[in-house]
């Protein structure tokens, strides 16, 4: 056996180490604190989380009629990072893109319950025409582009849409929404890495619902912490409770802050979570009906609200007022989606392209 030769001690000097590079995220935003809300906003959240709620679950019983075609993926479970996010923004200034889970989105942003209804059933009188269906909802007049079917997509026409409000100069910021899924798409990161080269004003938003279509972040993210994910690209992450509404719109405030200053782009990751599956053909087989269960339990926002809602004297009459409300507002977008006209077929070509000039 021939050994090895002893390794003789280098005649060379050692070479110092180089300094620790600077932290290059050490300006960062402030840390967030959950956002105090009046009696008459609460009200309000309250309202629109039962809203989306009983709007989705409406979905899924036309759904199972068979009055909605194609896909169809339910908002259920994260109603509070919807509201908390959009109630904070701007309507007409500030501009919003999204992904296929959609519904909730618009609904918090204001947009009329029957024309949503009207576009998840095909129908004329649907914010889209009808030819958008549950994926592509549209609203210039709101600012909200979309509703996009391709995964991570919108992220980057987000960039986009924030390259455009820096270049007019108009004030206003983008937020784009993306789950824990598209996070691991590469045009995720190209976009980052512009955004920050040009100090955008954008908001990123995963929401990580724990699941993406059917695999758990854990398994298929390497790094799980997504609000860590523009770290290298010098944009700095928070961490949010998604499914209590005035922790979402702290965490809203504190970025809306950052970009307003002028400091580019910040990443918001809100751990929230779906009770339903990734869109009405999964069973949702990966997980336990006890885990939701739980989930339901122990973190659900709606449930969540009715709580800051007591401490504030509101009483359960009340509240089961504001839901039977919305029960016929719901019941009535349903009604009018199924007696609106499909589109006629000489039409099909028609609101495909826009052109300006």
């Amino acid at each position: 056996m021939v050994k090895s030769p002893t390794p003789r001690p280098s005649s060379r000097k050692t070479k110092p180490a180089a300094p620790a590079a600077a932290d290059h995220n050490r300006v960062k935003p402030e840390a967030p604190v959950d956002y105090v809300a009046t009696k008459e906003e609460l009200l309000e959240f309250y309202r629109q989380m039962v809203l989306i709620r009983r709007f989705e679950e409406k979905a899924g019983q036309l759904y199972g009629l068979g009055l909605i075609g194609g896909f169809c993926h339910l908002y259920i479970g994260q109603e509070a990072v919807a509201v908390g996010i959009q109630s904070a923004l701007e309507v007409g200034k500030d501009s919003v893109i999204t992904g296929y889970r959609d519904h909730g989105h618009m609904l918090a942003y204001g947009i009329d319950p029957n024309v949503i209804m009207a576009e998840l059933t095909g129908r004329e009188a649907g914010i889209s025409r009808g030819k958008g269906g549950s994926m592509h909802m549209f609203s210039v007049e709101h600012k909200f582009y979309g509703g996009h079917g391709i995964v991570g997509a919108q992220v980057s026409l987000g960039t986009g849409l924030g390259f455009a409000h820096k270049y007019n100069g108009d004030g206003g910021v983008c937020v784009a929404y993306f789950g824990d899924g598209a996070a691991n798409q590469g045009q995720v990161y190209e976009s980052f890495n512009m955004a920050e080269l040009w100090k955008l004003p954008m908001i990123f938003v995963i929401e990580n619902n724990q699941y993406a279509m059917g695999t758990s972040v854990n398994r298929s993210s390497a790094e799980d912490q997504l609000y860590r994910r523009g770290e290298s690209f010098r944009i700095p992450g928070l961490q949010v409770d998604g499914m209590d509404v005035l922790a979402v719109r702290g965490a809203t405030e504190t970025a809306l802050k950052w970009v307003q200053e002028g400091n580019g782009p910040i990443l918001l990751e809100m751990k929230t979570y779906r009770y339903r599956g990734h869109s009405m053909s999964d069973p949702a087989k990966y997980r336990s009906r006890e885990e939701v269960q739980a989930m339901r339990d122990k973190s659900d926002p709606i449930e969540g609200v009715k709580k800051y809602l007591a401490e504030m004297g509101v009483t359960e009459e009340e509240m089961k007022a504001t839901d039977q409300e919305i029960r016929k507002i719901v019941g009535a977008a349903a009604d009018f989606a199924e007696s609106s006209p499909e589109p006629d077929a000489a039409k099909l070509y028609t609101d495909v392209l826009v052109e300006q000039y």
